[in-house]
């Protein structure tokens, strides 16, 4: 019973200087034996108490962040990238597309090839037209009656344009069916393969068996 009780009576002094030692920052810790014969820990010097030297923790304290410190370190651009060649292939300075929805395809050649982490980017009337992306090739569809401007660019992966060519024209001619079939009449066998020349317009055949008599 009582090696018991004093197993239990051992605990307390132990407890308190787990949460003494937790307190650290905080306080210091001494300790005495009282009256009764009991180790005792306090944070409060006492007679004939001594000071316990314990060694300080090795809790890691987060370094604040400046202001306008970002958490993860962007790459710094470096020396921008020179193309030898940029040049636009199709369509042809002053081109003159005739096609009824707008269609044009442009295509580019540049030397070197297109480097790492850079893009094309087509500009119409100096607007940017669709996404920026890895091909040489960009077709344009609904495009609008008149002349109109077109050049590329190649952007890096800061946005800064690398290259870019001189705006070229061309000329958009959207004729209508009546208007191409005026310019190229559709003949027998072009019915039901041209778009201007439908097979309900497609007249009657000629019976070549001659009428009996």
């Amino acid at each position: 019973m009582s090696a018991n009780v004093n197993k239990q009576w051992l605990r307390y002094p132990v407890i308190c200087l787990l949460m003494l030692v937790g307190q650290l920052a905080i306080a210091e810790v001494y300790t005495y034996i009282d009256s009764e014969g009991n180790r005792v820990f306090t944070d409060q010097p006492h007679k004939n108490a001594k000071k316990i030297d314990i060694a300080p923790s090795n809790q890691i304290r987060s370094t604040p962040k400046k202001p306008g410190q970002s958490s993860s370190m962007k790459p710094k651009p470096g020396p921008l990238f020179h193309y030898q060649l940029l040049r636009i292939l199709a369509p042809e300075p002053d081109a003159t597309i005739r096609d009824m929805q707008g269609n044009v395809m442009v295509t580019v050649t540049n030397d070197p090839q297109l480097q790492p982490g850079h893009t094309y980017r087509l500009l119409l009337d100096g607007e940017p037209y669709g996404n920026a992306g890895h091909s040489p090739v960009f077709p344009m569809t609904n495009i609008d009656r008149g002349t109109h401007q077109v050049s590329i660019e190649i952007v890096d992966e800061f946005g800064r344009i690398a290259e870019r060519t001189p705006n070229q024209p061309f000329h958009m001619m959207r004729i209508s069916l009546a208007q191409k079939r005026l310019a190229q009449p559709c003949k027998t066998n072009d019915f039901g393969l041209r778009p201007e020349c439908p097979l309900k317009d497609k007249p009657p055949e000629e019976s070549s068996i001659l009428p009996f008599f």
